[in-house]
């Protein structure tokens, strides 16, 4: 298997002229999913959403007189449901398949064990990385936004385009106006949470509340057409800021909140100045089939298997 490093005479022509090496770029994720699905052996590729157009609501006041809601993909911590800590692998058994709500006036345990995140190069270790919800506190505390909404809520990652625009997103609007919140940030962790953060988005947008989403995967949020999206070039699991520190996240927010109040139309991207790290080499490894040996891809799809069956139960709890 080639290795994907750049020949020494690329190297150097990159050197002389400024540029960037070509790895250096925002990941692929529909590309190298699909790639990584069908080497083991899923060979129906997965249609992701795909919109040209997006709707979009302006702000209809300062964000200093704002109330703010939080819609995440992570999961609260459910001790009878195996290893969720930092650094554990993909665990089907804490996936959830609800909308729920949490009070925003206490802190909470909420992990991304359930979900693909970057487990090469972040390890989870730090929550705020994914829930910003102490760096919105602070955001209310200087003033920057009127305030925190009472709950966040937590948006069911599903593959499935009908069950979140049709049910799980109109749930999240109902729930965003019970709550007065003016304005909602959606932050989502793996792939397939880009999508349903996305299409979430769309429908508060569509229904009169304005959004921002803060990702990490670039192609999957602009293919479904979001109206705001402000892209931090991180490791899947960190839209929010980079772990155990709280400049980047305050300055993460920061950047989403000046987004929510100049975007002036739809499909808005701002990219963070912030980068996670000086070569940009982490973005040869996920999910890429060159990194990839044959026997891991077989490994890979046994216990990709392993984990649908230990997630049935969940689904069936929910369709009770």
């Amino acid at each position: 298997m080639s290795t994907a490093t750049p020949a020494p005479i690329d190297a150097a022509l990159d050197a002389a002229m400024g540029f960037a090496p070509d790895y250096d770029s925002p990941i692929p994720y529909m590309q190298r999913t699909r790639a990584y699905y069908t080497a083991i052996g899923y060979t129906t590729p997965y249609r992701w959403a795909h919109y040209l157009s997006a709707p979009f609501t302006a702000l209809s006041k300062p964000l200093s007189q704002c109330k703010v809601a939080i819609i995440s993909t992570a999961a609260p911590y459910q001790p009878d449901k195996g290893d969720q800590g930092p650094g554990a692998p993909y665990n089907g058994r804490a996936k959830f398949y609800q909308v729920y709500s949490g009070d925003t006036a206490h802190d909470h345990d909420l992990r991304i064990s359930h979900i693909g995140y970057d487990r090469t190069h972040t390890t989870a270790t730090d929550c705020n990385t994914w829930f910003p919800l102490p760096a919105l506190r602070r955001a209310a505390a200087a003033g920057r936004i009127g305030a925190v909404a009472p709950r966040f809520h937590g948006a069911p990652t599903n593959r499935s385009h009908r069950v979140t625009i049709e049910t799980d997103a109109p749930e999240i609007l109902r729930r965003v106006r019970e709550d007065g919140a003016d304005v909602a940030i959606l932050v989502p962790n793996c792939p397939v949470c880009h999508q349903t953060c996305s299409l979430t988005a769309r429908h508060l947008e569509a229904n009169g509340v304005p959004t921002v989403l803060m990702g990490c995967a670039k192609d999957i949020v602009e293919h479904a057409a979001v109206p705001r999206f402000l892209f931090s070039d991180f490791p899947l699991g960190n839209s929010a800021g980079k772990p155990h520190d709280v400049a980047s996240q305050d300055q993460t927010l920061e950047h989403a909140l000046h987004l929510l109040e100049t975007a002036a139309g739809p499909q808005t991207t701002m990219q963070s100045p912030i980068r996670w790290n000086a070569d940009g080499t982490w973005k040869l490894d996920y999910l890429n089939l060159e990194q990839i040996g044959e026997a891991e891809l077989q490994r890979r799809r046994a216990e990709f298997d392993r984990q649908k069956e230990l997630a049935r139960p969940n689904r069936v709890e929910k369709a009770a």
